[in-house]
């Protein structure tokens, strides 16, 4: 069956369990729902999991793009809509008082014109399908599905940055034959039917088409070894390592994009993105506030009131901080230059929040000292519900 007529037949929003006018984040999680149910990682040796987790993976690529989702949901209710039915022949017939050639739809036939739902089909998962390009162009390669991941960082790690190691599972070039699909020691040669063009224009009636070509499946190449190894497709599943470089000042929930490490293309073409959702866990210390991080410092009163210098913690190590005298509780103190490192140059600010700490116990010495000080206060004027509450 030609990759056209798959991609048509195929319903995206079934494959992950969602309904046509799905959300992109409902879209999202049932993509990363069946993504860990099906994963190989998860059903060791289960070859229908293996299948089912490719095609979720098919399907989440173009509906989690907006241009693609847009270009495949015309293609279906074109289809539906009666414009155009499926020939017994496997192609496409139509006709009518308003007449149109069939060979525009696929942007090729016996013109050779470009356009139409050829592109679509071409442009959907990654020029996956490929048009005519006369007997001169070679096909578009088949490009791998992006692939997605998650990993969990130290407050300080995400701030500063760091190296993290991930291991994935998935549809990744065959060791054996090096992505070709051929036995070594032999390669691909151009398919003779199609001249390496991957598509064949045929006639029918008045009418003329493109359609893939039958004995290369669309691909521009035959392979008369295939590799033992992948039978052929040039990919394997099996599990890698990679090492991602995380910059620093990266935030919760952003994503990495590491290009070319997602799904390999068939034979050779180029490898999808794998991309990278980061999460950050809480700090006892810190929390962040774009560029700037914040912190609560604990005070006595005393310190409030005479003033003091105390040391507080930074990324890189504590510094003394000086309380004026008089301060107020709740106060926010700002040192300049030590919050988040900046991927411009600098860094954020640091913000210091004093709280005071009052002393559950005291002494006989410190009680009547407290005391001292009260009546002291109240002799000096002061009150501090003064204006309150009126």
């Amino acid at each position: 069956m030609a990759p056209q007529r798959e991609w048509l037949e195929r319903d995206f929003y079934a494959d992950l369990g969602v309904s046509s006018d799905a959300t992109a984040d409902q879209i999202k999680k049932a993509y990363r729902k069946l993504a860990r149910e099906l994963h190989p990682d998860a059903n060791p040796g289960d070859k229908a999991a293996e299948e089912r987790f490719k095609k979720v993976s098919e399907a989440h690529s173009v509906l989690s793009d907006d241009t693609k989702r847009k270009e495949y949901d015309e293609a279906r209710t074109l289809m539906s809509s009666g414009r155009f039915r499926g020939g017994n022949g496997g192609g496409f017939s139509g006709g009518g008082a308003g007449g149109f050639d069939i060979g525009d739809l696929f942007g090729g036939g016996g013109s050779g014109g470009g356009g139409g739902f050829g592109d679509i089909f071409g442009d959907l998962l990654g020029n996956r399908g490929g048009r005519a390009g006369g007997s001169t162009g070679g096909a578009r390669q088949r490009r791998g599905n992006d692939l997605e991941t998650e990993t969990t960082l130290a407050f300080r790690d995400a701030v500063q940055g760091t190296t993290v190691t991930l291991r994935v599972t998935s549809p990744s070039p065959c060791t054996k034959c090096h992505g070709s699909g051929a036995k070594p020691g032999t390669s691909p040669r151009t398919c003779p039917t199609c001249n390496g063009s991957a598509f064949v224009t045929r006639n029918q009636g008045h009418f003329g088409f493109s359609e893939p070509c039958p004995d290369c499946q669309g691909t521009g190449t035959k392979i008369d070894d295939p590799c033992p190894d992948c039978q052929g497709s040039g990919i394997t599943v099996r599990p890698r390592t990679i090492n991602v470089r995380v910059p620093q000042g990266v935030e919760d929930g952003q994503r990495i994009r590491l290009a070319g490490q997602g799904e390999a293309g068939m034979r050779g073409a180029p490898s999808g993105d794998l991309y990278v959702t980061v999460h950050v866990s809480a700090d006892k210390v810190f929390t962040r506030n774009g560029n700037d991080l914040k912190v609560q410092l604990p005070v006595s009163i005393s310190e409030l009131v005479l003033g003091a210098t105390v040391s507080v913690p930074t990324l890189d190590g504590s510094v003394g901080v000086k309380i004026p005298s008089g301060t107020s509780d709740g106060r926010t103190l700002r040192l300049k230059g030590r919050g988040v490192p900046k991927r411009s140059g600098g860094s954020g600010d640091l913000l210091v929040t004093v709280k005071v700490s009052v002393p559950t116990k005291l002494d006989d010495a410190a009680v009547e000292a407290m005391k001292q000080y009260a009546e002291a206060e109240k002799a000096s004027g002061f009150d501090p519900r003064a204006g309150w509450g009126r």
